[in-house]
């Protein structure tokens, strides 16, 4: 009960912060309830302000090699507060790599949510990770076609072949089962 009350105050704070002065320049992406929606939202405001159908659009990422932002970037989000199961990330090699002996979790590194047009991706060596609500890595079809608990895919860049990572059950998380 301690974290979950703890959690929703850091919540209270970070929506409160938003509310009474501006939009933040990097988002705790965490601290949404239905984080899909706020993607998409993300993913609309690129499409109306360059005109696109927003079924032509997807994201792109880019993990950020600061901890923190003045400024947001010009289209899409900086996002932070996603753990990684299973592995980590490397700031210098910018990629993921195995996680310390012993330590099941560590955080992810700030990420940009960039949209862009499908068409205009450019494919580099990456694992799909599936990120989750929680680490149950299960959920419920919603009536919105949504699962209560896998968010999304991101694409992040790695020197291994996608099998090795998926043999390792790597996926981030938005919280942690504490």
């Amino acid at each position: 009960l301690a974290g979950y009350v703890t959690d929703m105050l850091e919540r209270c704070k970070f929506f409160g912060n938003w509310l009474d002065d501006k939009p933040p320049p990097v988002f705790w992406l965490s601290s949404f309830f239905f984080t899909q929606a706020f993607l998409t939202g993300s993913k609309q405001n690129f499409a109306r302000k360059f005109t696109i159908p927003i079924d032509a659009l997807i994201f792109d990422y880019e993990m950020m090699p600061k901890n923190s932002y003045r400024n947001g970037p010009r289209d899409g989000v900086y996002t932070y507060g996603l753990f990684f199961e299973g592995a980590r990330w490397d700031k210098k090699a910018e990629v993921i790599i195995e996680s310390q002996p012993k330590v099941l979790y560590s955080e992810g590194p700030v990420m940009w949510f960039k949209p862009i047009k499908a068409v205009d991706l450019t494919l580099y060596p990456h694992y799909e990770c599936p990120l989750y609500k929680t680490g149950d890595r299960r959920g419920v079809l919603a009536t919105t076609g949504h699962s209560s608990n896998f968010v999304c895919t991101i694409r992040m860049p790695s020197d291994k072949p996608s099998s090795h990572w998926i043999g390792r059950g790597v996926a981030l998380l938005t919280q942690l089962n504490e």
